[in-house]
C-alpha cells in the first residue's frame, strides 16, 4: 500500500494505461488479434486471440521455460482460445513490455504461426515514443 501511496493514484493509472498501450501496438502490429472490445477493457490485463493452429499451451511452456514470461490461459468457453497477459506490478514497465513482445513473436515464429515478423517492437517503441512526446 505504500507503494501505491508513494506514486499516487493518477501516476499508477496512467503508467499502467501507458504499458497497455504500447503491448497491445506490438500485439497488432504482429497481427494477433485483441479479445473483447478495448474500450472497455482494464488496463492491467489483456486478453489475445491464440492464432489458429497454434498450441497455446505449448507457446505458454516455451515462454515460460526459455524466457521466464508467464503469460495465463483462460478458463470455460474461453479455455485454449485466449491468453491473458498482466501489466501489473514489476511487469508494468518499458522493459518488460518489450521483452514479452520480443519472446512470444520469437515463440509464435517456432509454432509457425502466420505473424508479422520484426513489427511487435518498433511498433511498441513508436508508442512508447508518441505517448512521451504527447
Amino acid at each position: 500500500m505504500r507503494l501505491v501511496l508513494a506514486e499516487g493514484l493518477d501516476a499508477r493509472f496512467a503508467r499502467h494505461k501507458k504499458h497497455e498501450q504500447a503491448l497491445i501496438a506490438g500485439l497488432e502490429a504482429m497481427g494477433l488479434e485483441i479479445y473483447g472490445d478495448k474500450e472497455c477493457k482494464m488496463p492491467v490485463v489483456t486478453a489475445i486471440k491464440i492464432p489458429e493452429h497454434v498450441d497455446g499451451e505449448a507457446v505458454r511452456a516455451m515462454l515460460l521455460n526459455d524466457f521466464e514470461i508467464e503469460i495465463a490461459s483462460s478458463f470455460g468457453p474461453l479455455k485454449g482460445k485466449i491468453w491473458r497477459i498482466g501489466t501489473m506490478g514489476y511487469s508494468c514497465r518499458k522493459e518488460n513490455i518489450l521483452h514479452v513482445l520480443a519472446a512470444l513473436e520469437a515463440v509464435l515464429i517456432r509454432q509457425k504461426a502466420k505473424i508479422t515478423i520484426g513489427e511487435a517492437v518498433q511498433a511498441a517503441l513508436n508508442k512508447y515514443q508518441q505517448l512521451e512526446n504527447q
